[in-house]
C-alpha cells in the first residue's frame, strides 16, 4: 500500500539575474517560509528536508535552512543538474508515499554566474565528457558555447529531419513571454513577436538568435510535500495530489543513435511520460497545463513530442495552430517557462510545481487555465536525469 501524496503548500522567490538577488540562504528562507505560511505549517511539522542545488559547497542544503529552523531532522543534500528541483520533489513524494514520513519540505535554490554554465571541477573526468564527444562528432562547431551547441543541435537535427522553421522557434519565445507578462515572479516580462525574437542577434547562424536562450538566473522555491492522512488531521488544503510520477536515467540509445535529440533526453523523456500515463491511467490528450523544460526553445518542440502532446515531427504543426497556448489543446509553461521566468537549475522543477498547484487551485490570476484539472510537469538535466510529474485536482 502506497500513501496518497499531497502538496500542502508551495513557495518561490521572483527570480532575478546574478548580482541582484539576495545571498542563498536568504533567498531559501524566503521560499520556505512562503510555502509553510501557505500549508499553514511550521517548520517543526517538518519530518524530513529534501534540499536542490547544483553550484554550492557539500551540505548547502542545511545552511539554507538553519535559517529557518534547526530541528534536528534529517536533511539530503541533492544534485541532479537541471533536474534537481523536481528530484528533491521525486525523493519528498517518495517519503511520504512509502509511509516513511508524514509530511516533509522539498526545497530548491541556485545562485549563479553570469554566462553559460561551465565545469567547476577541471581536473577530473567531467560527467559531460560522453555528452560533448557525441556533440563533438554530431555538430562540430567548438566556437559555438557546449550548451547552445547541445540544444542548438537537436533542434537542428529537427529542422534538417522534417523542414522546421527557425520562425518556429521564434514563435515558441514569443509565447513563453506572452504568457510570462502576467507572472510577477518572472524575470523577463517584456512582450515579444516572432519578429523581435528573429531580429536578436545570432548566436548560431540559422538556428539560435539569443532570445530563443533561457537567460542564467538565482531563485529559490519550495513545497510542502505531505500523505492524506496528515492533511486531514491538520486541516490543510489537500485539493493537489501528486497522481503519479516518475523518474528515468539515459539508456544507451543516448550515444547509440547518433542523434542530437538524444543527446538531449529525448528518450528519457518520452520513458518517463510513458510511465506516468500507465501509473495514472490517463493519455496526453487529458492533459490540460503542462510546465515543461524550455531551457532552448528548440528543447521546447522537441518535448512536445516527446511527452506525446503531438505526434513525432508535428511539433511545428502544433506551434502553428496555437496548441501550445490558451485556447488549444493544451497549455504550456503559463509561467512564462525558463525561457522567461529564468532558470535558477535547483530552484527550477519546484518552480514548476508552484506554477502548477496554483494553477489546479484556481489562484494564478490572469495566467489561469479555464478548468485545468490535470497538470504535467517535465524538468529535464543532461547528464542525465528526467522527472515528470502528474498532478490532480483531489
Amino acid at each position: 500500500m502506497t500513501q496518497s501524496v499531497h502538496i500542502a503548500g508551495v513557495g518561490m522567490t521572483p527570480f532575478a539575474k546574478p548580482g541582484a538577488h539576495a545571498p542563498y540562504p536568504d533567498m531559501a528562507a524566503q521560499a520556505v517560509r512562503a510555502a509553510l505560511a501557505d500549508a499553514g505549517l511550521a517548520y517543526t511539522d517538518m519530518q524530513q528536508a529534501y534540499v536542490g542545488y547544483v553550484y554550492g559547497d557539500s551540505t548547502a542544503g542545511q545552511r539554507a535552512l538553519y535559517g529557518v529552523g534547526m530541528s534536528g531532522i534529517p536533511i539530503f543534500n541533492v544534485n541532479n543538474n537541471c533536474a534537481t528541483g523536481s528530484t528533491a520533489l521525486f525523493l519528498a513524494r517518495q517519503a511520504v508515499a512509502s509511509g516513511a514520513a508524514d509530511c516533509v519540505l522539498a526545497l530548491g535554490f541556485e545562485h549563479m554566474n553570469p554566462g553559460t554554465l561551465g565545469n567547476v571541477f577541471t581536473d577530473r573526468p567531467s560527467p559531460f565528457d560522453p555528452f560533448d564527444a557525441a556533440t563533438a562528432e554530431l555538430v562540430g562547431r567548438a566556437d559555438i558555447a557546449l550548451a547552445l551547441r547541445y540544444f542548438g543541435g537537436a533542434g537542428l537535427a529537427h529542422m534538417q529531419q522534417y523542414g522546421t522553421r527557425l520562425e518556429t522557434f521564434a514563435a515558441i519565445r514569443a509565447k513563453a513571454s506572452r504568457h510570462a507578462a502576467h507572472n510577477p515572479m518572472a524575470l523577463l516580462r517584456k512582450e515579444l513577436t516572432t519578429e523581435d525574437v528573429m531580429a536578436a542577434p545570432m548566436l548560431w547562424d540559422g538556428v539560435m538568435t539569443r532570445l530563443m536562450a533561457c537567460p542564467p538566473t538565482c531563485g529559490a522555491a519550495a513545497a510542502v510535500v505531505c500523505s492524506e492522512t496528515f492533511a486531514r488531521q491538520h486541516g490543510l488544503n489537500a485539493s493537489v495530489r501528486i497522481r503519479a510520477q516518475a523518474m528515468t536515467t539515459d539508456t544507451a540509445v543516448t550515444f547509440e543513435a547518433r542523434d542530437m535529440r538524444e543527446v538531449v533526453g529525448f528518450s528519457m523523456a518520452a520513458a518517463a511520460a510513458q510511465q506516468v500515463y500507465e501509473q495514472s491511467g490517463v493519455g496526453p490528450q487529458d492533459i490540460d497545463v503542462v510546465e515543461l523544460h524550455d531551457c532552448f526553445a528548440h528543447n521546447e518542440l522537441i518535448s512536445y513530442e516527446a511527452l506525446g502532446l503531438c505526434p513525432v515531427g508535428g511539433a511545428e504543426q502544433f506551434v502553428l495552430d496555437g496548441d501550445n497556448t490558451y485556447g488549444g489543446a493544451v497549455v504550456t509553461n503559463p509561467s512564462g517557462g525558463l525561457l522567461s521566468k529564468g532558470h535558477p537549475l535547483g530552484a527550477t522543477g519546484l518552480a514548476q510545481c508552484t506554477e502548477l498547484v496554483q494553477q489546479l487551485r484556481g489562484q494564478s490570476g490572469q495566467r489561469q487555465v479555464p478548468n485545468a484539472r490535470l497538470a504535467m510537469q517535465h524538468n529535464l538535466g543532461l547528464g542525465g536525469a528526467c522527472v515528470i510529474t502528474l498532478y490532480e485536482q483531489a
